[in-house]
């Protein structure tokens, strides 16, 4: 097996909060928005970066897409070394961790063809967000996509950046909005988990501002 490229992660320790079934809607939306990334029999990997204490939210990727794709690799990535040693012990041929962060830390050869980095850039500030994108976009694949936003603690509510790239850089595809609809609709609720880089923008003269603005007016 060749070895991993060395590197100092890129970023720093987030608190890293997590629970069951957070994030099991993000995996249920990426296979109804490109099933044929996942499904495709390319040898690019699945990372989860930034999965937290407990490496279940990429356990539950890896059930999900295995379903469909039995032999993706998929790769959970935590800046915290205790973190990624305490999840190795879930390990198989097809699902890896590894210590890393921004800056993916990918063997020789190896491709990315999707990111799922939710919870993660909301600790930094604003500037960093480009910087971190362009970090991971390194080894990314052609028409891959990073999934990057916030989610509320129970998963029931989260926003979302989806990027596709594409001629080697970033494409902005849209902004997807989720909820469970187990409770009462609250678009402040929303607000709340822009992700980093529209979080500040809530203010008059903003794009993100005016689209609050006219899907708050009463019918």
């Amino acid at each position: 097996m060749k070895n991993i490229r060395s590197k100092k992660p890129s970023g720093t320790i987030t608190r890293g909060k997590t629970t069951k079934n957070r994030l099991r809607q993000t995996d249920h939306f990426l296979l109804l928005y490109d099933r044929n990334l996942i499904t495709s029999q390319a040898e690019s990997v699945v990372v989860d970066l930034g999965y937290g204490f407990e490496a279940v939210t990429t356990l539950e990727l890896a059930e999900k897409f295995w379903k469909v794709n039995p032999r993706l690799k998929i790769i959970g990535v935590e800046i915290d070394l205790e973190r990624v040693e305490k999840a190795k012990v879930f390990e198989n041929p097809w699902l890896e961790f590894r210590h890393g962060g921004f800056n993916i830390p990918l063997r020789a050869g190896e491709t990315i063809r999707l990111i799922r980095a939710f919870n993660v850039l909301r600790q930094y500030p604003e500037d960093q967000v480009n910087l971190a994108w362009a970090e991971m976009s390194k080894g990314m694949v052609e028409g891959g996509i990073l999934l990057e936003g916030t989610s509320n603690p129970s998963g029931g509510i989260w926003v979302a950046n989806i990027l596709r790239y594409q001629v080697k850089d970033w494409t902005n595809e849209g902004l997807v909005f989720f909820t469970n609809f187990r409770q009462e609709l609250d678009l402040d609720d929303f607000k709340a988990r822009l992700p980093k880089n529209l979080i500040h923008r809530m203010i008059p003269g903003e794009r993100i501002y005016g689209f609050f603005l006219k899907i708050g007016k009463p019918l």
